[in-house]
């Protein structure tokens, strides 16, 4: 069984464990790392009722990027979870740029436990992290745990096509899925491919900029950041080419 590590390595599309150490620098020009507070924002306006009173948790918060945006923009409490000790420390001190300290609560933690232990949640926030919390079915169910009866999941993943070699669900796929886990399918953004590729040309070049100042520091390691360089690439192509990014807003149903 791999270890969490192992997972996180493997959805930061990092060859091993051996990479972890070095992520927070090769990712340090990024903030929204995954999901878009922009999108997960408009379908919480349009589809829940929020006060100050709703309760929001955002597993795999990477820097917080998508808790601060709904705290600052909704007004209510979100609590944010991820291994990472430099990203909530970066979580944190953003939090207090936005004036938002009060009702964001960031912590250190592996999600695979933490997936048991939170509970009463109105939303439930997951970003793209693989297979962490197991397949999809398995995700789903997990997730429903930590929110309330009638209560909303929101996962960031992507749509794969009947035609490529993605491992990427369709969506059929993943409706059959919903039926299964009983959830509903509230709402939906998918990324359109201009945005994806703007996103993708922003973000490369910036991390190719790190690995290669790592590749400096650490020249015996420089196979590691050429893998990782490799395997981002690989990825942006995938995103571009094969699949469709897509944030997905589900309600337990049962």
């Amino acid at each position: 069984m791999r270890t969490v590590e192992e997972k996180l390595a493997r959805s930061l599309t990092a060859e091993s464990i051996e990479l972890i150490p070095y992520l927070p620098y090769l990712l340090q020009d990024i903030w929204e790392l995954g999901s878009s507070p922009k999108d997960i924002l408009e379908l919480i306006v349009k589809h829940i009722h929020v006060s100050v009173h709703t309760m929001v948790l955002d597993l795999a918060c990477g820097k917080g990027a998508v808790s601060v945006h709904i705290a600052k923009n909704l007004g209510c409490k979100v609590k944010g979870i991820d291994l990472i000790p430099e990203f909530i420390d970066v979580a944190l001190d953003t939090a207090q740029e936005f004036g938002v300290g009060t009702l964001c609560e960031f912590i250190v933690g592996d999600i695979t436990k933490a997936i048991n232990s939170e509970k009463d949640y109105d939303i439930v926030i997951f970003g793209s992290v693989g297979d962490v919390l197991g397949n999809t079915e398995e995700t789903i169910t997990l997730l429903k745990n930590t929110v309330k009866k009638g209560g909303y999941i929101i996962i960031d993943d992507a749509y794969g096509t009947n035609n490529s070699n993605t491992t990427y669900l369709t969506r059929e796929r993943w409706l059959t899925i919903f039926h299964k886990t009983k959830v509903k399918l509230v709402g939906e953004k998918t990324m359109s491919d201009d945005e994806m590729i703007r996103v993708n040309h922003e973000q490369q070049p910036l991390i190719m900029q790190r690995a290669n100042e790592l590749k400096v520091q650490f020249p015996l390691k420089e196979h590691l950041f050429d893998s990782y360089i490799q395997s981002q690439q690989a990825e942006c192509d995938e995103l571009e080419n094969e699949i469709s990014g897509v944030t997905l807003l589900l309600q337990v149903i049962d």
